[in-house]
């Protein structure tokens, strides 16, 4: 029966959604976007395709992202995307078995959801594992030790702070400044300071070319082109790295104020050992320029930024995947 069953992991972001088939890696890293057109109400395209459209499309189209801060806000039109991502990308067979990462906020309403948008596309059996723990696997970190590690995993949507032991959760928080709230930082910053207005898109490249989280050995910039506040004409600017760095000094505050959070509400043991072991950090956010460096001034402990932190979250549930006996005890359902 192996022979006809597929073993899927699934890493589903706000940004991005990746695929791993057991046995095979990663077979799929596209964006979580889907464009549809308005007149008919049938999508059009997803992943790829659609984030060319994004924030480009007339009035009968629209490119939207149907995940929001880590979670799903548009039930039918996620079913759509991942249903057309499996069919891509993974061969049909009698029996489908996927393993899935979900915050580790999520209410049973929410984790149902999540179950019932893969088994609606096709797969006969779902399992979910709390993110954190999907990360410390792909990372290759020893969690089912009786040793504390620290987590923070700076997505798209949301960031998880979480300290694991022995395959569970010690204590963890979720706030919704991420990469996206990055953006949003940016896009107010230029229209604040240059009275220029810019898409999310700009405000990515922007982020992605001179972003950074403390001041960096060379200075740098990039052109940054929008719509005029004054006159509605196109614009052209100049933004520096120094000036993003006060673009996102409010956020990356808060996120080391919640890390320093958690740690507080650890129990005192716990503490020692992320003393010891450090912190680690993953996800989009993590390639921020000098954010490890920021974690370690804020909370005084050695911080380092994992192996492929973009793919270990999907790593870790197709690890789980290929060995799912081993593992099916710390899944939730």
């Amino acid at each position: 029966m192996n022979f006809f069953q597929k073993n899927i992991g699934i890493d589903l972001g706000t940004s991005n959604t990746r695929i791993y088939l057991a046995n095979k890696g990663i077979v799929l890293n596209e964006p979580s976007i889907v464009a549809f057109n308005n007149r008919t109400s049938r999508v059009i395209a997803v992943g790829s395709e659609a984030k060319k459209m994004f924030s480009r499309t007339p009035v009968h189209i629209s490119a939207i992202k149907p995940l929001a801060n880590g979670v799903i806000s548009d039930f039918d039109i996620t079913q759509e995307m991942i249903g057309q991502f499996l069919k891509k990308t993974t061969p049909w067979s009698f029996s489908t078995r996927i393993v899935a990462s979900v915050p580790t906020n999520l209410t049973e309403v929410e984790q149902k959801s999540v179950e019932d948008i893969f088994k609606n596309a096709g797969a006969n059996n779902v399992h979910l594992i709390s993110q954190p723990i999907a990360v410390a696997m792909g990372s290759r970190l020893e969690v089912n030790e009786p040793t504390a590690r620290m987590i923070v995993d700076i997505g798209a949507g949301a960031t998880g702070v979480a300290i694991l032991s022995m395959n569970g959760l010690v204590v963890s928080e979720r706030l919704k400044i991420a990469g996206d709230h990055f953006n949003e930082e940016i896009i107010k910053f230029i229209r604040d300071e240059f009275k220029l207005i810019i898409g999310e898109p700009t405000a990515e490249e922007i982020k992605i070319g001179v972003g950074s989280a403390v001041p960096q050995s060379e200075r740098l910039e990039v052109v940054a082109r929008g719509r005029d506040i004054s006159s509605g004409l196109p614009k052209e600017i100049v933004v520096k790295d120094n000036q993003i760095r006060v673009a996102l000094h409010r956020s990356l505050r808060s996120l080391g104020e919640t890390v320093k959070k958690v740690i507080e509400t650890a129990p005192a043991e716990s503490v020692g050992d992320i003393y010891k072991n450090g912190i680690y950090l993953c996800g989009g956010g993590s390639l921020l320029r000098g954010i490890d460096e920021f974690f370690r001034k804020e909370i005084a402990v050695n911080v380092q930024i994992v192996d492929d932190p973009l793919a270990c979250l999907v790593r870790g549930t197709g690890l789980i995947a290929e060995n799912f006996d081993h593992y099916k005890d710390i899944l939730f359902s």
